[in-house]
This record gives structure tokens, C-alpha cells and sequence, in this order.
């Protein structure tokens, strides 16, 4: 049912709000402002009902504005879709704290530099005798970035961009390994792919560029954003599984993008495997493969065993044909960030994929309200490139902040235009943030009373790269119920600092950290401030913990006691056994049963075990804080100065 303000209804009839509001109090009609809605059958009952008390008066009324209407001498102001409280109150000479009256009586809070929109600076306005006229703004800035089309004769063909989605542990990682011949899932924590990877792949000459994007559902979001720039996608589903939840998910982020795509059947080499029960429950949900009569090409595929691999790839280059997928590469680059961190010795890191034209070292550039220049490019074998054309993904650093993925980044012709236009960009999103945070309405206010029941459960989220933070804040927000409303309320990248702690001892909050570890002081600190701090590296372990947490029915726990912590000052490489860490117990103490867990500015590199604790040559059961020792870690060589060797062991504790 539609409704209708109090002032609008007020215009309709041709009486003033406050006349019509003094006429509802006598005909027993309580209203809270001139902002308060009214149904459609109230507001034609209060038509009919004002006709049948004062026809004439309310006539006369309409009689006499009509008079001023026509009247030329009705003064006029001219305003933009927004205008700040103090302009408005310039332009119709009245002071500040007048408008501000007039705006509470609008159930709208607003400030002398806030700004307000047309419609309200309308009503206010005609409260104080003035007609206003919109006058359209053109913004000069966006026009600066303005992307012009392409002639058909300059687009030249450009690889297709290949995303691997699907069900987790359906084996998209492994594929991957089997195109590149690398191994990535190792590296992952539990297997389970966390962020979004893009990597080149050559096939007779022709390149394919591939994104990996991580299979569990939290992380729609990052899904959804490798499908915004994808040319193909491929959907994995194992032969001896089927199609899960992910996997109808993956299927509607590729329908919803308007991508084609091509289903590999994993796990072929399992004896349980049955490829046809796939099939038709890909039939199932609307996907028809060519072995049916269809128009979707199915590939079984056997990743660990690295079986019809070439068949796929050569299925990838026949749809990027028919596609005819073409760029401009003679033009400023334009394209889209997939992920973005903050590296301690980088500052902030973007991983783009540029869409088209060519991104060049020393480009400026801007990316969402984020502007920088492009100090240096790394492609996906870690190798410093100069530039990059259409389709090939790349790290740049030399922004100024961390970029929000799934931002577009557009080349501009100079820093100070970037500036200029991250500038107002800015200025809007802050605007927007007031707005939201400043303008109050009373049923907000009872809503929010109301809410008094409701139990908040206030948590704020680290993590170690941005796409990360808004997966983790979307998942956790999801699990608010009628009796714990999930409230995220902050989230950011790099390690757990104090002020994080400050943050959730003020407000009350669980710290979560997801592939990140607390600064020095942060856990002495938690210690002290009484919060709960807790870090994972498998995201359904922090969603699990905190439904549990929510419902009160916490299992015994196998919680971590921390022993100590040894800072890595030299690194000696020993043959037949690898490298040895020479190392300072900074406090605690590191014994030989103890777990460890490898720290690099904050983020975790390593966890693993000990394979030898040495004081001089001798084998020792522990060193205590203030020795020095030499440590080996078991089946792992990458150890640097500077890292952070965490020891602890993990106990059974009753929740």
C-alpha cells in the first residue's frame, strides 16, 4: 500500500503542514512531524473528511495560493541536488540556527556544514516563502575519466579470463596445479583456498589467464567478483559428490554475469566416481551438457592424475574463439582490482586484472576513491614487468591506501587529476556516512527502544587481506537471530594492534583474527582490558565458534597455551638438513614438544613442529627467555631475520 508524507498530502490539498496538522489534532488524527507517513485510505479519509468540515474555507485557501502561485513576485532560489544548511540559509538570507529549526521540525538533525538534499531544501524553502528551481550539476572530475568506445578497427583479440569456481574440496585448486604445474594447495590452510589468485598459462602460444576464487560460501561476495570479470567460467564438480550448494551458486553467479560455461567433471580416477549422475543433476538445474543434446561442454577430468587437462584447455580456447573476445591495448589501461593488503614493507598491494588498454609503470591512477602512481608492476611469477596489456592480471604497488576489490581503477592523465578526483570521491562517501549516521527519525528511534531485548554481540574483524575482512564480516553478520544481533563494527587489514584492542574493550567486542596474528603489546594488553581474542586461519571455525558462542552450547575445547616466543636473528644453512634458525628467546620459553608457528610482520607464513632445539651442540628439552638457540623447523626452510618463532601446545579446556 502506498503512503504519503503529512507535507506532501498538505501540498495536495493547497493548506500549509501546520494547518493541516492543527485540523488532524481536531478531527482526533494523531501525526508525530510533517515527515510522518499516512496510508492511502487515511489520507483519502482526511480528504474527504477536511471537504466535509470546511469546503468553503479550505477553498478559499486553494483560492489564495493559487493567487500567489501566479504571482511573479514569489521570490525563487536555485539549488543543486544538495546544498549545505548554511547556503540555503544564505541564498534566502535567513540565519543558520532558523533552518536548523525548521529541519527538526522535520524530524531531520542536520549541522551547519551538513549538506541536505533537494527535496528537503524544497520543503524548507517553502516554509520561508521561496520557490525553488534544480539546477543540474555536471561533475567535472568524473568527466575527466570518462571512457570513450573503442573503434571497431583499433580492438585487437586479448586471452581469455578464466574463472574456476565450484563446491569446496571439489578439487579447483588442484585443477589449477595440473594447468600450471605448481602446487598451491599446500600452502592453503586446511586445503581451502582464502583468497582470490590470478595466474597466466601458456597453451601453444595462446594465453589463458586464470582466477582461483576460494569455494566456501562465505565467500560469495569474492566469488561474485571473480564472475564480474570473467570471460569463461569453469564450474568443478567431483564425480563422486555431485552438485552441492556451492556449486548451484557458482552456477548462478556465472547465469547472472551472462558467462559461458564449461563443467570439468573431477575425480574421474576415484572408483567411485559416477560421472552421469553429474550430468543429470547439472540438467537438473537448467545445465545441459553436449553428450545430452545440450549446448554445455562437460570435460572429465582427473586433476591428481592430470587426466584430459589438455582437452579442457583446448574447450577454454574454442569458446574464447567463438567469443571473439577483442580489447583496445593502445589506450590508458582501465580494469578491475581482485585484491587488494597492506604489505609492511610494500604499503598498500592491488592485485588488477587490466581490462583494457595497457597499464604502464609511472601511470596514475585511480582506483574507487583510492588515487596513486604506479611505482612498480609484478606479474604472477613474481617477475617486475614494465607493462600490461588487456586481460593479464598484476600486483602494483604505489597507492595511497588499500583499495576496495571489486573496485574499477581507471588511468588518468596526470596526479593531480587522480588526486583531485579521489578527493571528491571521498568528500561523497563521507557525506553519505553522515547522512546516515546524523538523520534521525522517530520511528527509528522507537525501533531502536523497542530493540532493548535484543542482546548485541559486537565484533571486530582482522584480517590479512581486504577481501578477507568483508567475507568474514558478511558470513558473521548472517548469523544474527532474534535473540543476538551480530554487529561488525570495524574490520581492516594487517595485524591485531592495541588500538584494535582499545576499540573492543570501549565497546565491548570479540576480536577475530583470520591469518593474522596480535602485535607484541596487543595480547598483553587483552590480557589486562579482559577481551576475547581469537585467530583462525579456516574461516568456518571463526562462523562455527560464534554460532556456537550465540546458541550457549560450546563443546569442551582443544584451546592453545602459549609457552613463548624466539625472534630469528641469523639463519645458518646446514647440508642434509636444511636451514637452522639462530634464535633469541624474546619471553617464555621454547621446548622441543611444542608446535610452532612462524611469524612474518604480523601474518602467518608457517605452523608446523620443531625437528631441533639446540643450545651450542647440544640437543636440549627447552630454552628459557633470555637464551639464545638454534631451531629447526620440521620439513620447512623459508626462515628469514626478523620472524617471530611462536611456540605453544594445545590443551583440552572445558568451555
Amino acid at each position: 500500500m502506498s503512503k504519503t508524507r503529512v507535507y506532501k498530502l498538505a501540498q495536495e490539498i493547497g493548506i500549509s503542514s501546520k494547518e493541516l496538522m492543527e485540523k488532524l489534532e481536531e478531527l482526533d488524527i494523531h501525526v508525530a512531524n510533517h515527515m510522518s507517513t499516512l496510508d492511502e485510505e487515511e489520507a483519502e479519509l482526511i480528504i474527504e473528511l477536511l471537504k466535509d468540515e470546511k469546503v468553503d474555507d479550505l477553498n478559499d485557501k486553494k483560492g489564495e495560493l493559487a493567487v500567489e502561485e501566479d504571482d511573479d513576485n514569489i521570490p525563487k532560489i536555485e539549488i543543486g541536488s544538495k546544498i549545505s544548511v548554511q547556503n540555503l540559509a544564505q541564498l534566502m538570507d535567513k540565519t543558520p540556527s532558523e533552518v536548523i529549526t525548521k529541519l527538526i521540525k522535520l524530524g531531520i538533525m542536520a549541522t551547519i556544514n551538513q549538506e541536505i538534499d533537494y527535496d528537503v531544501a524544497e520543503l524548507v524553502a517553502l516554509d520561508f516563502g521561496f520557490k525553488t528551481i534544480k539546477e543540474e550539476v555536471k561533475d567535472e572530475t568524473e568527466e575527466l575519466i570518462k571512457i570513450e568506445e573503442d573503434k571497431p578497427e583499433d580492438l585487437k583479440p586479448r586471452p581469455p579470463i578464466v574463472t574456476v569456481m565450484g563446491h569446496v574440496d571439489h578439487g579447483k585448486t588442484s585443477l589449477l596445479d595440473a594447468i600450471r604445474h605448481s602446487n598451491v594447495t599446500a600452502k592453503e590452510a586446511g586445503g581451502i583456498t582464502q583468497h582470490i589468485g590470478a595466474s597466466e598459462v601458456d597453451v601453444d602460444g595462446k594465453k589463458i589467464v586464470f582466477l582461483d576464487t576460494p569455494g566456501h560460501e562465505a565467500f560469495t561476495a569474492m566469488r561474485a567478483r571473480g564472475a564480474q570479470v570473467t570471460d569463461i567460467a569453469i564450474l568443478v564438480v567431483a564425480a563422486d559428490d555431485g552438485i552441492m550448494p556451492q556449486t548451484i551458486e557458482a552456477i548462478n553467479h556465472s547465469k547472472a554475469a551472462g558467462v559461458p560455461i564449461i563443467v570439468a567433471i573431477n575425480k574421474i580416477d576415484k572408483p567411485d566416481a559416477n560421472p552421469d549422475r553429474v550430468k543429470q543433476e547439472l540438467a537438473e538445474q537448467g545445465l545441459l551438457v553436449e553428450d545430452w543434446g545440450g549446448d554445455v561442454i562437460s570435460v572429465p577430468v582427473s586433476a591428481l592424475k592430470k587426466q584430459n587437462i589438455d582437452t579442457l584447455l583446448e574447450m577454454i580456447l574454442l569458446v574464447a574463439e567463438m567469443e571473439e573476445l577483442k580489447a583496445n591495448p593502445d589506450k590508458k589501461a582501465v580494469g578491475t582490482v581482485i585484491e587488494a593488503q597492506l604489505d609492511k614493507g610494500r604499503g598498500p598491494v592491488a592485485t588488477v586484472l587490466v581490462q583494457n588498454g595497457t597499464l604502464r609503470v609511472g601511470d596514475a591512477i585511480v582506483a574507487g576513491s583510492v588515487c596513486g602512481k604506479v611505482r612498480a608492476m609484478i606479474n604472477d611469477k613474481g617477475k617486475r614487468i614494465k607493462e600490461a596489456g588487456p586481460s593479464i592480471p598484476v600486483e602494483i604497488l604505489g597507492l595511497s591506501e588499500v583499495p576496495q576489490p571489486g573496485d574499477q581503477f581507471v588511468v588518468v592523465g596526470s596526479d593531480k587529476i587522480a588526486r583531485s578526483i579521489s578527493e571528491k570521491r571521498k568528500e561523497k562517501l563521507r557525506e553519505e556516512q553522515l547522512k546516515a549516521t546524523q538523520k534521525v527519525s522517530l520511528d527509528d528511534l522507537f525501533k531502536q527502544m523497542e530493540q532493548g531485548e535484543i542482546k548485541e554481540l559486537n565484533i571486530i574483524v582482522k584480517a590479512d587481506v581486504q577481501g578477507s575482512v568483508q567475507a568474514v564480516k558478511q558470513s558473521l553478520e548472517k548469523l544474527s537471530n532474534e535473540e543476538v544481533s551480530v554487529k561488525v563494527i570495524h574490520g581492516g587489514v594487517g595485524a591485531i594492534t592495541e588500538s584494535d584492542v582499545m576499540l573492543a574493550s570501549a565497546s565491548n567486542a570479540i576480536i577475530i583474527g583470520f591469518n593474522v596474528r596480535p602485535v607484541a603489546g596487543a595480547s598483553s594488553l587483552a590480557e589486562t582490558e579482559k577481551v576475547d581474542m581469537r585467530t583462525y586461519r579456516i574461516i568456518y571455525n571463526a562462523i562455527e565458534d560464534i554460532q556456537a558462542a550465540m546458541k550457549g552450547m560450546l563443546d569442551p575445547e582443544f584451546v592453545e597455551e602459549e609457552l613463548g616466543k624466539a625472534e630469528v636473528r641469523a639463519t645458518f644453512k646446514v647440508s642434509g638438513v636444511g636451514t637452522i634458525a639462530g634464535c633469541y628467546v624474546i619471553n617464555g620459553k621454547i621446548t622441543r614438544n611444542a608446535k610452532i608457528r612462524l611469524v612474518r610482520d604480523g601474518i602467518v607464513i608457517h605452523e608446523g613442529e620443531l625437528s631441533s632445539l639446540k643450545r651450542f651442540k647440544d640437543d636440549v628439552r627447552e630454552v628459557a627467555s633470555g637464551y639464545e638457540c638454534g631451531i629447526g623447523i620440521e620439513k620447512y626452510n623459508d626462515v628469514k631475520e626478523g620472524d617471530i618463532i611462536e611456540a605453544y601446545i594445545v590443551k583440552e579446556k572445558e568451555r
